[in-house]
């Protein structure tokens, strides 16, 4: 049973969150939900470029909402000495930082991680960029589609002889917003063992390639020569698992496993099927691969419904599910039950309906942070905090060295 009045376990650490978009948000927003104090530093006017980004309600984006809620906004104008002042006082008293600009752009202006950890040595500053701090490419900018390109991602999926599709899923960004998360924690606890932070370096490009779970390794056992194709809706090698279609929409069914194989074939084909020696054992069923998706994909358009395939192939024991669409996932049933939405209040929409990270905990409550802040929310408590007199808050103010947006 969770315990709401059990304090959540990053309570008292502070984090900086001088990054945008995605990777370096979604790894704050991480912290941010089990407890941490999470400080958004942006520049003035435009925020985060994510702010830009879709959907927009009333000039409010939801994408930035997700990634930012339970943090505080400070807003600055780094150009100025001021606001230089007030960020490096800042670190001074943080236990994390976290940077998502090209290696080398921050320690132009003195808030690199040799230079803030002088100022903390115990500042755990985490960098987050396309191909990490050292090795050929470290000074070359990119995205998540770069990496999840270059990283052999994009060679496997989709068909043959057409270029392959978007993931349409921040793979990459995701994938290493959460490599991250897990690399802070670490830093964290061996802060504890010795005293001082570290820099953790994470690229993109890095974590693509350790998703790798059988296709690189594959690859390397066979000293180059198993080289992974792109093969669809189907896996040849994995027989049979991959996508069918009904008559009203489309499913997958995983009956790879030799006990799964004939359950699925006692309910297509009957006795018959089932004793049928070219699909005895994993081998032989992917040699007559073609013949299994044949009569699999047969049984499946001859049913009634998407619904009624489903149902039949869950009394007969054989993994499956509908590919839903999103409008499907919205309203499951699944989803409402593990709170993978959570409704916030925001003061500007009103009430609104965010994905939520999927952490459970027996003994703690996350329960729902803050809406994501707005420009510059918190600057003059967070100035105040660091001990600026009011007068020094409204001079900042007038200079400009601090933005609260009027929204």
């Amino acid at each position: 049973m969770t315990n709401p009045t059990a304090p959540l376990p990053l309570q008292g650490i502070k984090v900086i969150d001088y990054s945008h978009f995605l990777a370096g948000p979604f790894l704050s927003r991480q912290l941010a939900a089990l407890g941490a104090d999470v400080i958004k530093v942006e520049r003035p006017r435009a925020g985060d470029a994510g702010r830009a980004s879709p959907t927009q309600r009333e000039g409010v984006s939801g994408y930035f909402l997700q990634q930012n809620m339970g943090k505080r906004g400070l807003c600055l104008d780094l150009r100025q000495p001021q606001a230089v002042e007030l960020m490096k006082r800042l670190a001074a008293t943080a236990d994390v930082f976290v940077e998502n600009y090209r290696p080398g752009a921050l320690k132009k202006l003195g808030l690199g991680y040799e230079e803030l950890s002088q100022l903390n040595p115990r500042l755990i500053y985490a960098s987050v960029s396309a191909f990490g701090h050292s090795g050929p490419l470290s000074k070359r900018p990119g995205f998540g589609l770069i990496a999840e390109a270059m990283s052999g991602a994009m060679s496997i999926v989709g068909t043959e002889g057409a270029p392959p599709p978007l993931f349409r899923m921040p793979l990459a960004d995701m994938y290493t917003g959460s490599h991250g998360a897990t690399a802070v924690l670490a830093a964290i606890i061996s802060r504890m063992q010795t005293g001082r932070g570290q820099h953790v370096d994470l690229a993109l490009y890095d974590c693509m390639v350790s998703m790798h779970d059988y296709a690189l390794q594959g690859y390397l056992m066979s000293d180059g020569a198993e080289m992974p194709k792109r093969t669809g809706d189907n896996l040849p090698d994995s027989t049979v698992y991959g996508c069918f279609s009904a008559p009203d929409g489309d499913l997958v069914i995983a009956a790879q496993v030799d006990d799964t194989w004939l359950k699925l074939a006692h309910l297509i084909g009957g006795e018959a099927l089932a004793a049928d020696v070219r699909f005895h054992g994993a081998a032989n069923r992917n040699d007559h691969n073609a013949e299994a998706i044949v009569l699999v994909r047969a049984w499946c358009a001859a049913q009634p419904s998407r619904a009624a395939a489903l149902a039949a192939l869950d009394a007969a024991g054989v993994p499956a599910a509908p590919i839903q669409t999103i409008a499907e996932v919205a309203n499951d049933p699944q989803v409402a039950a593990r709170n993978m939405v959570l409704e916030q209040d925001h003061p500007k929409l009103g009430k609104v309906k965010v994905p939520n990270l999927p952490f459970k905990f027996s003994g703690l409550d996350l329960g729902t942070p803050v809406a994501a802040p707005g420009l510059g929310e918190h600057n003059r408590d967070l100035a105040l905090e660091l001990g600026f007199t009011d007068a020094e808050v409204d001079a900042m103010l007038e200079s400009g060295a601090l933005y609260t947006s009027a929204d």
